[in-house]
């Protein structure tokens, strides 16, 4: 049985209203509904926390569902945060300018213990 090429989990955070959702393989076209889901799942959320620690992969598509779920975000008062971009997702990031949008952490961890309020 061949492993998933994508996959979302969520945690909550150590405060109500913060939640950690990990991103595990391929974020692309194809797989790019499921983030979408999770993301819909914890609209209204003070904080969310996108670890891509174990992302290998994000193309356009996965970069789009991002920037639409952060600017959702902010709307509803809320902000959307990353955390542990590996090379190739950090690459892609800064090559778009994408990077310069969002707050991110070099860890979840980090991202936890920084309380600064924006987005």
């Amino acid at each position: 049985m061949e492993p998933e090429r994508f996959a979302v989990t969520s945690a909550p955070g150590p405060r109500p209203g913060v939640v950690v959702l990990s991103l595990t393989g391929e974020l692309d076209h194809d797989t790019a509904d499921a983030l979408r889901s999770a993301l819909r799942q914890w609209s209204g959320a003070e904080r969310i926390l996108v670890d891509c620690q174990d992302l290998g992969f994000c193309d356009s598509t996965g970069l789009n569902v991002l920037l639409q779920a952060r600017l959702h975000a902010l709307e509803e008062g809320g902000r959307l945060e990353l955390a542990g971009l590996r090379p190739p997702v950090a690459r892609m990031f800064e090559i778009t300018g994408a990077r310069t949008v969002f707050r991110v952490h070099e860890n979840v961890a980090e991202a936890l213990t920084d309380q600064r309020a924006g987005g």
